[in-house]
């Protein structure tokens, strides 16, 4: 019989793509019996993005895994979504006989297509081929949860009502506290819109999939995955297996030896003191207005810690992603001068993995996207969210809620996530402080730390579910209908 393969379709966004691939070349490391990998790539609409996908394709092209890839056309996206769920949804359904016909034309057979968190109309290709669905998320056991239980949810709530004006305040997500609805994902906000139902629909048809793969460890979030398991998040129906095989966290091979391969922002950090500095930073798209970061200025400025701040401008006219931060515009007067022996303020793209992983950085001042969340809990470095969008509300409620990783801070987020100059103080300062609350976050994070790296050990609980997953993959593999 033919090797078979496993199928990978990760939406553009590079920080789905890396993450799914990186679950390739472990399925490839992990499988008793030979496979191979097919990613299918649809084009990045960012050509800045898009240069950063074809520089990882030609990395992992050099290294001679059996991994290939498959470029699907441009497709034109739509125009009137009216939120990312829907974005996704419909512009990946677009990319459905695209997807079919790059599938039907393998030779071998397919262990299995997996598809990324909001890709669930691509089921439909799977299942006329006659191929098993799984499904990933780059997201926590929390977010899984919640898009399982949406539609029961959504029955239990009169149709015309918000959540956030539902009695009592709080939605039921089965292994978690109850969730204020001020910290639902985006898809939720707004019952009113279609994104909402596009919410649901992926929520719903998660109940297909051969298996869930999630970015996750099992000790982190036993509750949520015991949940889940029993069918609490779905009227006591079965869900499909879940793979919990994080942290999946891709990390760049060293480089050489010398000062000069060192970052400018790493090499900064070699004259800090142990745990010292607070670092700032949030995810590729996070950025900031000038009164914003006047606020944040302010903030750091009283508090008197030491701290790496990572300050990107506004995205350019035409563009989508921050441009470099311009400092002499962002930032109040004298305030460089002022913190110059504490504080670096780096206004591009930094190294947050390196960064996370030294032993001058005591804090992380986040966005909550989970990937930096579980590189934090990785480098045992706690958390203060400030989250920006998408589902890291939600994330950042489960980090000081359930997971007791982080300090809240107070976000408002009906005014474009407003962060006031006395609240990010606060914060800061419990944060590098020695109170109780603090001490208590430092020791959960120390043991999630070693919680991490030992469940991607041999016989640790991702290294297991791994194995199950690859067995799975094998033995359902068959090939595509023609």
């Amino acid at each position: 019989m033919a090797t078979p393969t496993v199928v990978l379709v990760p939406v553009w966004g590079i920080g789905h793509f890396v993450p799914m691939l990186e679950v390739g070349k472990r399925l490839l490391a992990r499988s008793a019996r030979a496979l191979t990998i097919t990613v299918l790539v649809m084009p990045e609409p960012d050509a800045t993005r898009a240069s950063e996908i074809t520089e990882h394709i030609r990395q992992e092209q050099a290294t001679g895994l059996a991994i290939r890839f498959h470029h699907l056309p441009l497709v034109a996206p739509p125009t009137d979504t009216s939120g990312i769920e829907e974005y996704v949804s419909r512009y990946v359904q677009l990319y459905s006989p695209h997807v079919k016909a790059a599938v039907a034309g393998l030779t071998c057979p397919v262990a299995g297509v997996v598809v990324d968190i909001f890709c669930t109309t691509l089921f439909d290709a799977a299942h006329e081929l006659g191929v098993p669905a799984y499904v990933y998320l780059i997201a926590s056991a929390a977010m899984c949860a919640l898009l399982l239980r949406s539609p029961a949810l959504h029955e239990e709530v009169a149709g015309d009502v918000e959540f956030e004006d539902v009695e009592g305040g709080g939605v039921d997500v089965p292994g978690l506290p109850p969730v204020p609805a001020s910290c639902l994902p985006t898809g939720l906000e707004n019952r009113k819109i279609t994104t909402y139902r596009w919410f649901l629909y992926n929520g719903r048809r998660y109940m297909e999939a051969g298996g869930i793969v999630l970015n996750t460890v099992a000790e982190a979030e036993p509750r949520v995955l015991a949940a889940i398991a029993d069918g609490r998040c779905t009227r006591g129906v079965p869900a499909p297996p879940v793979y919990s095989i994080g942290p999946v966290i891709p990390f760049t091979p060293p480089a050489a030896a010398g000062e000069q391969a060192r970052h400018e922002c790493v090499r900064w950090l070699d004259s800090q003191p142990p745990g010292s500095v607070v670092f700032l930073c949030f995810g590729g798209k996070g950025c900031f207005t000038a009164p914003q970061a006047h606020e944040i200025a302010h903030g750091l400025d009283r508090s008197g810690r030491r701290f790496l701040w990572v300050l990107r401008g506004l995205p350019e006219p035409g563009t989508k992603m921050p441009a470099d931060g311009n400092l002499a515009e962002l930032l109040p007067a004298g305030f460089l001068e002022r913190t110059k022996d504490r504080g670096l303020v780096w206004p591009t793209k930094a190294p947050q993995k390196e960064i996370l992983a030294h032993a001058a950085v005591g804090g992380f001042v986040t966005h909550g996207g989970w990937n930096s969340i579980l590189e934090s809990l990785w480098h045992g470095v706690p958390m203060v969210p400030w989250p920006l969008g998408a589902e890291q509300h939600y994330n950042a409620f489960t980090l000081v809620a359930d997971m007791g990783v982080a300090v809240a801070m107070g976000v408002e987020r009906k005014r474009s996530n407003f962060v006031a100059a006395a609240e990010l103080e606060r914060a800061v300062k419990a944060l590098m402080g020695d109170g109780e609350t603090v001490r208590k976050v430092r020791d959960k994070v120390t043991e999630m730390k070693a919680a991490c790296r030992k469940a991607v050990e041999e016989g640790g609980s991702s290294n297991v579910s791994l194995q199950r997953l690859c067995d799975a993959l094998v033995k359902g593999a068959v090939h595509p209908r023609k």
